[in-house]
C-alpha cells in the first residue's frame, strides 16, 4: 500500500471512529433525557393527592366521581343519547335475566375493583352484570363484576378505553363492552389468558353476551333513536 492510500485509509478510519463516538454520545444523551423525563413524571405522580373508598364515601353526592388507583376523576352528566342506549341495554338484559341468578344494574352504581386490597379504585360502569351475589354491597359491588358496558362520549373516551380498560383487565372482568354512539360500533372484549380478545360489531348486528348463554342484544333497537333530536324545552 502506497503512502497516499495508507493515509486515506487512516483518515477514513478516523472518520468512522468519530461517527461511532458521535452515535454513542447521541444515544447516551437521548437516554439521559428519557431518564429525566421518567423521573419528572414519577415526581408529579407522587405529588397527586390520593384517596380511598372511605374518602370517596364522604364526598358530595351532587358530583359523581371515579377513583383509579386513588386518583379522583370527575364525571360529566350523560347525554340523552347515552341514557337511551343504557336504558335499551338494561331492558334487553333484564328481560333475559328474569328468573335467573345473575343481576343487571345501571349507573350510578359503585364498583370497587380492588375492595379486598387497597380499595382505591371505584368506577361506575354504565351497565353491570353480576352473577356472584356475595359481591353485592349496600351501595354497589365489592370485586370484579362478570360483565361491564361503557358507553363512550367525547369527554370520557380516553378514560374508558385506556384507564378503565386496564383496570377491568387487571381485576378479571370476564366481558367488557365498549359502545361508541358516534360511529355506532360495539367492541366486545373477552377475557382469555389474562388478555382481552376483541371483536367489533356494527349497528345492524345481534351480539351475543358470552357470559350469559342464550342472551343476545339487538343493536338495531339499541341505536334506533340516535338520529332523532328531542324537542327543545
Amino acid at each position: 500500500m502506497d503512502e497516499e492510500a495508507k493515509k486515506d485509509k487512516e483518515d477514513k478510519d478516523e472518520v468512522e471512529v468519530k461517527e461511532v463516538k458521535d452515535d454513542k454520545d447521541a444515544i447516551e444523551d437521548k437516554r439521559a433525557r428519557e431518564d429525566k423525563k421518567v423521573e419528572e413524571t414519577a415526581r408529579q405522580y407522587e405529588q397527586i393527592e390520593r384517596y380511598t373508598y372511605e374518602d370517596y364515601c364522604t364526598w358530595d353526592d351532587d358530583q359523581r366521581w371515579e377513583l383509579i388507583d386513588g386518583v379522583a376523576y370527575a364525571m360529566s352528566a350523560p347525554t340523552w343519547q347515552h341514557q337511551d342506549i343504557s336504558g335499551s341495554l338494561l331492558v334487553q338484559i333484564a328481560n333475559f335475566l328474569e328468573g335467573k341468578p345473575c343481576k343487571v344494574f345501571a349507573a350510578p352504581f359503585d364498583v370497587r375493583l380492588n375492595a379486598d386490597t387497597f380499595d382505591n379504585t371505584v368506577v361506575q360502569p354504565d351497565v353491570i352484570v353480576i352473577c356472584d351475589r356475595a359481591k353485592l354491597s349496600r351501595t354497589g359491588c365489592a370485586g370484579a363484576p362478570d360483565m361491564v358496558i361503557e358507553i363512550l362520549s367525547p369527554s370520557t373516551a380516553g378514560h374508558d378505553m385506556i384507564r378503565k380498560y386496564h383496570k377491568y383487565l387487571q381485576a378479571g372482568v370476564r366481558e367488557f363492552w365498549i359502545i361508541d354512539p358516534a360511529i355506532k360500533v360495539v367492541r366486545v372484549c373477552l377475557l382469555k389468558d389474562r388478555e382481552y380478545e376483541q371483536i367489533d360489531y356494527l349497528d345492524a348486528d345481534i351480539v351475543p353476551v358470552q357470559i350469559l348463554k342464550g342472551c343476545y342484544i339487538d343493536f338495531k333497537k339499541v341505536f334506533a333513536d340516535l338520529d332523532d333530536e328531542p324537542d327543545a324545552d
